[in-house]
């Protein structure tokens, strides 16, 4: 391979992004750092599959009673009626009737402590019956206890009957008809001289390492207490909320970019249950608990033979919730956080459509509400403190501007008799552009990559961007194909027309077993040297999906799998993390010679850095060692002091469907030629 230094093509600076979608305990029981599940008493199970689906409360899952061995258990009741946030009704009403009795959580596969480590713990709680001065918070497992605290509790104001108030009022204080409506006002709350609910904090700090444990909260005597919004986060949680290890691996990527929140998840198995940003910010309390639209079955998931009408009940994860603490204000600085541009999706006014065929009228009032939360979104990321959503966004802690310029006008749409995503998009940039033309938006071309609905969508935005320049910056394609599909459309866009630019917004390399392996991170590895050198149309790439919790798997492979203490980072995540710490700023001319090492197994990309240092990334598919001769521009032998980086397979212990790999980095000597492993990916730098 001849090296030149001839620039070709300029290499967009977030081009190596994040794909965050809550699949697989992504978010809830994944990067939040909540360890409490059901926190709120709002679950529900999800039961049956795609298109027939419903939903059965369930308010009390995740937590038992705590009484003692023979002792009767304690009263748990999940009400509503004076609740802490009316957006999440329902709390716990319990009774215990002697002391030491309480209740546990199970948290998301047993609670996890590190010895040492701080866990910062909250509550809102009424004393509704109750003399004891306090109540024991704990982690216990198997009769041991390994953190503990007591918490002084208040008491709540008696009640005073309203012919009492008025006896209390004075003539000259104001009128007898301002003063009813005062006492009426109070008595009608609920809240006489002190608030119902009072929020209590403590910290845990553990003895011991522990899996598996129980939170615990327990009444120091009988009594009636009610309790809702039940927290408890680590203290080395990043900006008390993102999981400290999962941040840690989405830091060393340096993204240029976070697509998020989804995704299938934007549009919901029903509008019902469809994001909705404005729900998402704000005091914890208020943001509403939904069904993860992954809660519900796919047709996969269903026993025939046990379930033959195909109604799914008692299926695994079918609690899976979203309470949304991580929410769209969290997104924004996960991006400030990471360094990453926030790139929002938003509904255009349909459910799922893998799911359903409810959509909005786009000519209906009820539209014009998604254009307008599209227009409030950006004024909430961008808007000034004395705007109506800048101030918002200052009041959560931002004053400053989150400096959004992306915007995804929905996700994996295709036009049917009923919808026309063209005609939809075009009213979102219409009024987004009007009031921000700064605004890069991104449209879709459905959920296939080729194919007429593919077609289709491409001709309308090219066709559009003919008359208007900024009429969308990039189109989303996504590609989950076999291995082999990878290495065949390495060169797919050398011929793709220049108009638009495209945004390969979900992409994975699937093996027969849907494995995280050499294999699938090799395909990636080679499929994204042609996406390099196509930089000046590719301008945004990122893997999908971002996370997954082992045990609770609802799609694979996936780029992170996690346990409730262990991080397992897959080929695929490495080759991510090395291209996203290994982009020039600069593409240079390889004049066609990567097409002939592409018949040979060897697929290459070749950039340059602001400084000049020359990055040359080479994947080896075949199962041998390959000879890559280097020259310089004269065709001399290249003799230069390079950086190596070496993805290779190695032993070691992975969960099932986890290929183990290691990086070997290692100064050398280049003398004309360098040795590329077999089953390698392989970054030069000199």
């Amino acid at each position: 391979m001849r090296i030149s230094r001839k620039p070709k093509h300029e290499i967009s600076k977030e081009m190596i992004g994040l794909f965050f979608e809550d699949i697989n305990y992504a978010a809830d029981g994944g990067l939040y750092a909540e360890l409490i599940e059901n926190r709120s008493f709002e679950a529900k199970e999800a039961v049956g599959v795609v298109h027939r689906f419903y939903t059965v409360d369930d308010f009390g899952y995740a937590w038992h009673p705590v009484c003692g061995e023979g002792e009767e258990e304690p009263h748990m009741q999940y009400v509503s009626g004076s609740p802490l946030s009316e957006s999440n009704p329902h709390y716990l009403r319990f009774t215990a009737k002697k002391a030491g009795q309480g209740f546990a959580n199970q948290g998301y596969d047993g609670i996890v402590l590190r010895k040492g480590m701080t866990y910062n713990i909250s509550f809102y709680a009424r004393c509704v019956l109750y003399n004891a001065e306090s109540v024991t918070v704990r982690v216990t497992k198997d009769g041991k206890t390994y953190a503990c605290e007591k918490v002084k509790m208040i008491k709540q104001a008696p009640y005073i009957p309203f012919s009492d108030l008025l006896d209390d009022i004075k003539a000259d204080d104001f009128s007898v008809e301002e003063k009813s409506k005062e006492i009426r006002e109070m008595h009608a709350s609920g809240r006489c001289r002190e608030k119902d609910w009072i929020r209590y904090e403590c910290v845990l700090t553990a003895e011991e390492d522990v899996r598996g444990a129980s939170f615990e909260i327990l009444l120091d005597d009988a009594g009636v207490i009610e309790f809702d919004l039940i927290s408890m986060i680590p203290g080395d949680a990043v900006a008390g909320v993102f999981r400290k290890d999962l941040f840690e691996a989405l830091k060393d990527i340096h993204p240029g970019f976070i697509r998020f929140p989804g995704g299938c998840i934007v549009e919901g198995v029903s509008l019902a249950y469809r994001y909705q940003w404005k729900n998402t910010i704000g005091d914890i309390k208020d943001r509403k608990v939904i069904p993860n639209l992954w809660s519900f079955a796919e047709d996969a998931d269903v026993d025939k033979e046990r379930d033959p009408y195909g109604l799914v009940t008692q299926r695994k994860d079918s609690h899976y919730m979203q309470t949304f603490g991580i929410g769209f204000y969290e997104y924004f600085l996960l991006c400030e956080l990471l360094g990453a541009r926030p790139l929002p999706v938003l509904n255009i006014g349909t459910a799922c459509q893998f799911r359903t065929t409810e959509i909005v009228d786009e000519n209906s009032e009820e539209f014009e509400t998604y254009i307008q939360d599209a227009l409030d979104l950006i004024e909430f990321a961008n808007g000034p403190v004395d705007s109506r959503w800048g101030s918002v966004r200052a009041s959560m802690g931002h004053p400053e501007p989150f400096h959004m310029d992306f915007l995804a006008v929905g996700n994996e749409q295709w036009n049917t008799r009923y919808l026309n995503v063209g005609s939809r998009y075009e009213k979102f940039e219409k009024a987004i552009h009007e009031k921000y033309p700064e605004m890069r938006l991104l449209g879709t071309a459905g959920p296939f990559f080729g194919g007429d609905v593919y077609e289709q969508l491409w001709d309308f935005y090219r066709c559009n961007a003919e008359e208007k320049k900024d009429f969308v910056y990039a189109v989303d394609e996504h590609y989950y194909r076999p291995t082999e599909w990878f290495y065949e459309n390495v060169n797919a866009y050398d011929n793709y027309s220049r108009a638009v630019n495209v945004f390969a917004g979900e992409y994975a390399a699937h093996t027969i077993k849907k494995e995280n392996c050499m294999e699938s991170a090799l395909a990636e590895a080679a499929f994204m040297t042609g996406l390099e050198k196509n930089a000046d149309v590719v301008r945004l790439a990122s893997y999908a999906p971002l996370f997954n919790r082992i045990g609770h798997s609802q799609w694979e492979p996936d780029m992170i799998w996690f346990d409730d203490a262990h991080v397992c980072l897959t080929p695929d995540y490495y080759v991510q993390k090395l291209y996203g710490n290994n982009m020039g700023v600069r593409t240079l001319d390889m004049d066609g010679q990567e097409k002939e090492l592409q018949s040979k197994g060897i697929y290459v990309s070749l950039s340059e850095t602001a400084e000049g240092e020359i990055i040359l990334k080479a994947v080896n598919r075949n199962q041998s060692d390959y000879t890559l001769p280097l020259s310089d521009e004269d065709d001399q032998p290249l003799h230069v002091l390079a950086k190596m980086e070496i993805l290779i397979a190695c032993d070691g212990q992975m969960p099932e469907g986890i290929e183990s790999c290691s990086i070997k980095k290692e100064e050398t000597r280049i003398d004309g030629k360098v040795i590329l492993p077999k089953e390698s990916f392989v970054i030069i730098r000199f």
